[in-house]
């Protein structure tokens, strides 16, 4: 496994880590999910992310279980709060109220006295962002968190953060977790160059476009029985990675992985790892094949030659 620096922090995080959404609680019966963690913590895999909204707090509280023999020490635990978790008009967004109610709802079912990166989910444009950061601040100075970051803000967001957060002498966040694949590519050209300047660095997530980049779809061929696009309830988290071009684009991209002896879902997290300000790329795992095709993807050589292939491709693609 390899590790790398989050942001300007000190904290040390694999460049695989293991996600929670969509898989713990949900699609991974609790059995299952044990496997996977025992087989990510084996791996060298330290970074675990889930979230309070994921399957309404399931995914938290089975990791929570799942972890409880694992020595606390060697694993980093990373929650995030923002969407609803009830009805109230309070349980929801980025209020101090919901923002402390929530990690300590969190911190009960993931069965710990900390996580060591608390992440605003998304943006809360109806709370004042100097009460949301005053909030992260205080869950810091008490213990309840390590470090905190955010999820999918903008450049701008970023820099009016961090901007108030140095101001009022407040901690600044280290991560923000945006989704980025070779199909998706809207961070490079003005979140990563925030980021670079402010000291935050990226947890991506979706590094496989939604399934996409394993190369399972097909322009014109039937759906795989089981996967998300064939889910109703799912088939819109897919949709904009499967027009035309993009699938086109897949195919070709499935060839140059193969002709170096590589599967496209291997190159692909390769890819979105060759970025310096990138730290680690989320992955789930339904089985342990698919984690270890994952593992698999620190050994793809992303040469100047392979990545000079791949960036035509990408260009035809959008």
């Amino acid at each position: 496994m390899q590790y790398r620096k989050l942001g300007n922090s000190g904290l040390a995080v694999s460049t695989i880590s293991l996600g929670s959404w969509l898989t713990f609680g949900n699609s991974v019966p609790a059995s299952e999910a044990s496997i996977r963690i025992r087989h990510a913590l084996d791996a060298g895999i330290n970074l675990f992310d889930t979230a309070d909204v994921y399957d309404m707090g399931e995914a938290e509280r089975i990791l929570g279980t799942l972890l409880a023999d694992v020595p606390r020490k060697d694993y980093v635990l990373a929650t995030k709060c923002y969407f609803p978790t009830g009805d109230g008009p309070n349980d929801r967004g980025l209020s101090r109220k919901h923002v402390f109610e929530s990690i300590d709802s969190s911190l009960k079912r993931l069965n710990t006295d900390y996580v060591d990166l608390y992440q605003c989910h998304r943006y809360d444009t109806e709370t004042p962002l100097i009460e949301t950061i005053e909030a992260m601040n205080d869950l810091v100075r008490r213990g309840k968190t390590l470090y905190w970051g955010v999820s999918k803000w903008t450049a701008d967001q970023l820099r009016q953060c961090v901007h108030l957060c140095r101001e009022r002498g407040f901690t600044v966040p280290i991560s923000n977790q945006p989704p980025y694949s070779m199909l998706d590519r809207g961070i490079e050209h003005d979140v990563i160059p925030a980021c670079l300047e402010l000291g935050l660095g990226q947890i991506v997530y979706s590094p496989l476009a939604q399934g996409v980049l394993t190369g399972k779809y097909r322009r014109g061929g039937p759906l795989p029985e089981g996967s998300r696009a064939a889910d109703p309830e799912r088939r819109h988290l897919v949709e904009r990675y499967m027009g035309d071009r993009m699938l086109d684009a897949v195919t070709r991209l499935a060839g140059v992985a193969a002709d170096r002896g590589h599967s496209l879902a291997q190159v692909a997290l390769a890819w979105c790892l060759r970025h310096e300000n990138v730290a680690s790329v989320i992955v789930g795992a339904k089985n342990s094949t698919q984690l270890d095709e994952s593992l698999t993807a620190l050994e793809v050589d992303l040469d100047d030659e392979l990545l000079r292939e791949i960036e035509p491709i990408l260009a035809a693609s959008s």
